[in-house]
């Protein structure tokens, strides 16, 4: 059976010995655990989570923490951290990439094997123009990523939630073609996707085809549904704000076939972490509420890999 987690951006409130204790109790078999600065700026709903603070902890901290890390029963998936490392502004996006920097060291010193983030994207520009920023600054990332042999996990989310994401969202690795230039330009292994199916949904494609073709690039898989509203979208296009005719949901709430999904992880031979990721505005009023998502989402990923 695929190891079940979830993100824990989803419990800002719980250390990182509380969120580990409670993904035990609730029969998890990891966490992706979430790596933000200490002084972070994201205002972003989940953004500036930080279970684990790369940026301040010390040697000595690392060691014990690698200790803890390794005797507890729930494994740690992947650290996560979500910015925009080609963000127009260059200062931000030099911060960012050193953070990701950072992350991938500790990622080493933890024997935790994967670490996910976004590409990032200047959203006022074309694809060719950040096509070649890529080109520019990710060499070096995924160049430390190989020496060190940790897995870099893309997220596929296009980052276009809000007006001031308009017109291109604030994350370039958003499809299959997209996708064949980054891996054509950085061809390692290393390189791959922390793949979300709900991001397909509301762009019309079929959630199902990345994990056919991209088998050997799936390091890493975000459990998240998705609910596509046919009259809004009758009404406003597909060229409209994606929120004005879609809604993140938890898995089993939403549009995503869940059996047909894990059955094609099982077709490719996929053995890495499934792990579910709640955005779900229905399930944030309290943190019983929090709690009850993540649970719901478990049970039914669970009733599905049956």
């Amino acid at each position: 059976m695929l190891p079940l987690g979830f993100v824990s951006a989803i419990l800002p409130q719980k250390s990182l010995q509380e969120v580990l204790n409670f993904a035990q109790e609730k029969n998890f078999d990891c966490v992706e655990v979430m790596c933000w600065p200490t002084e972070n700026e994201d205002k972003r709903r989940y953004a500036g989570v930080s279970h684990i603070s790369v940026d301040s902890i010390s040697d000595s901290e690392l060691n014990a923490l690698k200790f803890n890390l390794a005797a507890h029963p729930t494994k740690v998936s992947a650290l996560g951290y979500y910015p925009n490392p080609m963000d127009p502004d260059p200062l931000k996006a030099a911060f960012y990439r050193g953070h990701i920097k950072k992350i991938i060291r500790a990622a080493a010193a933890l024997e935790i094997p994967i670490v996910n983030t976004f590409i990032g994207r200047d959203y006022t520009k074309n694809v060719d123009y950040n096509i070649h920023q890529f080109r520019e600054v990710w060499p070096e990332i995924i160049q430390l990523a190989d020496e060190l042999n940790i897995k870099i996990g893309i997220e596929n989310c296009p980052m276009f939630f809000t007006d001031d994401e308009w017109p291109g969202g604030k994350n370039i690795a958003t499809t299959p073609k997209i996708w064949d230039q980054l891996f054509t330009i950085i061809p390692s292994n290393n390189f791959g996707l922390n793949y979300d199916p709900s991001h397909m949904v509301w762009q019309m494609m079929d959630y199902l085809y990345p994990i056919y073709h991209y088998k050997e690039k799936l390091h890493h898989i975000h459990l998240k549904d998705v609910r596509v509203y046919q009259d809004k979208l009758n009404q406003v296009g597909i060229l409209a704000n994606p929120l004005e005719y879609h809604s993140p949901k938890i898995p089993g709430q939403g549009d995503i076939h869940w059996g047909k999904f894990i059955s094609a992880l099982n077709d490719v031979r996929y053995r890495g972490p499934v792990v579910i990721e709640v955005e779900d505005k229905a399930y944030e009023s309290s943190e019983s509420d929090i709690e009850k998502a993540i649970l719901s989402a478990r049970n039914h990923i669970r009733s599905v890999m049956k």
